[in-house]
């Protein structure tokens, strides 16, 4: 074989594959490109539609922790009887159904906040239980439970507290 033909060759051959490699180079960088622009495109799209459901969830869940908060709990909820057992009972029950009809809000808002609101609930539940235990009848221990809430902060004003922070950084 001559060598000169296999230099020709190779002249050719090698600018081709420099120039293909380039070619390649380039082309793949390019849809590298296009696909990030797209998924960038189709986030922003998204939190679009993903935004309004989450500041949504947050505001359940502020309504929640309002109908919850012990003081405008026990003005709505007035007991049936004299007895602090069954008034107990009515006011957890209603705290348990508002928590139910909210339940699938935790979906749309951080673990952080969902067991921020979880604690408040659990603790006003335990508030409730702990007070029925040192009174003698229902109205008592509405007046008591009264009583506590002005010499302290509820747990639900906290976590309130907490969304709205939350809400802050997510709205930027």
């Amino acid at each position: 074989m001559d060598y000169s033909k296999l230099i020709d060759i190779a002249a050719y051959t090698l600018p081709s594959l420099i120039t293909g490699g380039v070619a390649y180079y380039f082309f793949n960088s390019y849809l590298k490109n296009e696909e990030g622009r797209r998924r960038f495109l189709l986030h922003k799209e998204s939190q679009k539609t993903a935004l309004p459901l989450r500041l949504q969830a947050y505001e359940r869940m502020a309504l929640f922790l309002e109908r919850i908060n012990p003081g405008k709990l026990l003005v709505r909820v007035a007991p049936l009887s004299t007895d602090k057992n069954d008034y107990e009972a009515l006011l957890i029950r209603h705290i348990e159904q508002e928590f139910e009809h909210n339940l699938t809000q935790q979906v749309y808002i951080s673990d952080e906040c969902w067991n921020v609101v979880l604690t408040a609930k659990n603790t006003i539940i335990q508030i409730i239980r702990k007070t029925t235990l040192q009174t003698e009848n229902a109205d008592k221990l509405r007046e008591t439970l009264l009583t506590d809430l002005m010499e302290k902060q509820s747990p639900t004003v906290l976590a309130l507290s907490y969304i709205k922070n939350e809400i802050t950084e997510i709205i930027g």
